[in-house]
């Protein structure tokens, strides 16, 4: 058994989704508390939803990275901050980087208002002067001397050519991973961002949904196969108002896939098999592509052919009581029964969503839907039937696979949106070629 151990390495995955309702952030908004700065985890997967109005104008013409730009330099100032337990403070330097985060910072008022996303996430990457390809394989040398310019050890030269990688076209804004090295522990070459803790690995936006994925820098090298699909299912079942984003990496050896989605909304009864219908054909339709050049190699093409799976995002299942009753339960803080009559929890276990898929039990209030700027639940400020919306656990996380344990399942008290952000912290167990996942989900949190 100690000879087993002795190969173990824990890995720290943090994950949150929140709809943030339409609303740009603000320069002084300080998400240290959401991604919990002060128990570091070694891998943040963040999704968002609405992080644009879903105007036609963001649907039909064309979406603004503005707000997605700015929650980057938000999420960076607080996974990338100095600490009382850093063996040095950050240097302060003339980069990309800081010039960004100075744009961006508290004390300033340029905060940018519309920026390229994919020329912002170049400040957020430890490696600034090498592109990172896509595979990640070793091959033995027989092998690379047969496939040449075709296999992964001639990946770094063969696309040097200025062509995008095929894992991202120009609005894929954001890095793609390989180290092309058969010693996967070795350190990349010094960057003019190497001051950076975590380093943005991928970020994505789809109309309104955002996914972005930070990694500790040491562990960047063990990351590769990256990729990104995205499903529309929104307005006449094509465009992206909803939908999803799904990410698949490997990590060492062990595939990852992480999906956020922003499914069909409604409370009216039916409402929660369109939302069954859009998980079934996420599972379908999505196809990522093939990009290892490794020979036989068993890249994941689909979400379900990943070892460890994590969806996240606005559900949007509801209670299926009245708005009384739901209120009534909720008084007398009776979880048990709200989850009793949660749509999710009824579809999943009557095997018509989700079949398989696990979620970490639920010990906070329902995550929607609130007042702006307020602790009440809408349904408590108005008196229209029309306008009132019964209080349900809309923000979920849910994840697939062996080896995954959750260690919080949690909610964060802001009132930035009328949705609470939910949160989801596991741990991961690795050893030298393969991953055993221990995830912790974030959800939205809440110190219970």
């Amino acid at each position: 058994m100690a000879g087993v151990n002795h190969h173990l390495q824990s890995l720290r995955v943090f994950t949150a989704t929140w709809n943030v309702g339409g609303k740009s952030p603000s320069s002084d908004l300080n998400l240290d508390d959401l991604l919990q700065v002060h128990c570091q985890s070694d891998i943040y997967i963040l999704g968002f939803q609405e992080i644009v109005p879903l105007n036609a104008g963001n649907v039909l013409v064309i979406e603004d990275n503005g707000s997605a730009a700015k929650w980057l330099s938000l999420i960076s100032q607080s996974l990338n901050k100095s600490t009382n337990n850093d063996c040095f403070p950050l240097k302060r330097s003339n980069t990309n980087s800081n010039y960004f985060e100075r744009k961006t910072s508290c004390s300033s008022s340029t905060f940018l208002q519309r920026t390229s996303l994919k020329t912002a996430c170049r400040a957020f990457r430890s490696e600034s002067r090498r592109r990172f390809k896509s595979c990640n394989c070793t091959i033995i040398e027989h092998e690379r001397k047969i496939y040449s310019r075709d296999s992964c050890f001639a990946c770094q030269k063969s696309q040097s050519n200025g062509l995008d990688d095929p894992s991202s076209s120009e609005e894929d804004d954001t890095l793609n991973i390989s180290i092309v090295a058969a010693d996967v522990g070795a350190m990349p070459p010094p960057g003019k961002n190497q001051h950076l803790r975590y380093s943005l690995i991928k970020s994505k936006q789809m109309v309104g949904i955002f996914v972005t994925i930070w990694v500790k820098k040491e562990l960047v090298p063990y990351i590769g196969h990256l990729r990104t699909s995205c499903i529309s299912r929104g307005i006449l079942g094509y465009l992206g108002n909803k939908g999803c984003i799904s990410v698949s990496m490997t990590f060492k050896q062990t595939s990852l896939c992480f999906v956020c989605s922003h499914l069909a909304s409604g409370e009216k009864e039916g409402d929660e098999l369109r939302r069954n219908l859009d998980v079934i054909e996420i599972l379908k339709s999505t196809q990522f592509p093939k990009i290892c050049r490794t020979p036989n190699a068993k890249i994941p093409d689909k979400i379900l052919d990943h070892d460890r799976i994590i969806w996240l995002g606005d559900l949007n299942y509801r209670i299926a009581l009245s708005y009384h009753e739901t209120k009534k339960l909720l008084e007398q803080n009776n979880w048990d029964a709200l989850l009793n009559n949660d749509q999710l929890k009824i579809e999943r276990e009557a095997g018509r969503v989700f079949d398989g898929w696990k979620e970490g039990k639920i010990f906070f209030p329902p995550t929607y839907k609130y007042s702006y700027n307020s602790d009440l639940y809408a349904g408590d400020t108005t008196n229209s039937k029309s306008k009132r919306r019964t209080p349900a656990w809309c923000d979920r996380i849910l994840w697939y696979g062996d080896g995954i344990h959750q260690r919080s399942y949690t909610r964060w008290e802001s009132r930035f949106s009328d949705h609470r952000p939910g949160l989801r912290k596991p741990i991961v167990d690795a050893d030298r070629w393969r991953m055993l996942a221990k995830f912790s989900s974030v959800n939205g949190y809440k110190d219970a």
